[in-house]
């Protein structure tokens, strides 16, 4: 494993760490903006690439698309997430 690897996974641990006390405290919505760089540490370190996430979440859609997929909530009126690139 590379220098640069061990790193960012120590990184990663902090972060996650980070999260699961802003969970514990019920910070939610900086909970889940930590959950989106924690995510883009793990794809940085799986090397995965934004096509590669693109086509998971394509995949995950029913064959009809995002407006086959039961309504669901945004909590609190938030929008929710979506990949852009």
């Amino acid at each position: 494993m590379a220098r640069s690897d061990e790193q960012l996974l120590a990184a990663l641990v902090t972060l996650e760490k980070c999260r699961a006390s802003l969970v514990a405290s019920g910070s939610w919505n900086t909970a889940r903006l930590l959950s989106v760089a924690i995510l883009d540490l793990r794809m940085t370190l799986n090397r995965v690439g934004d096509q590669e996430l693109k086509a998971l979440c394509d995949e995950m859609l029913p064959l009809g698309g995002a407006e086959d997929r039961p309504s669901v909530p945004a909590a609190a009126g938030r929008p929710p997430l979506r990949l852009v690139k």
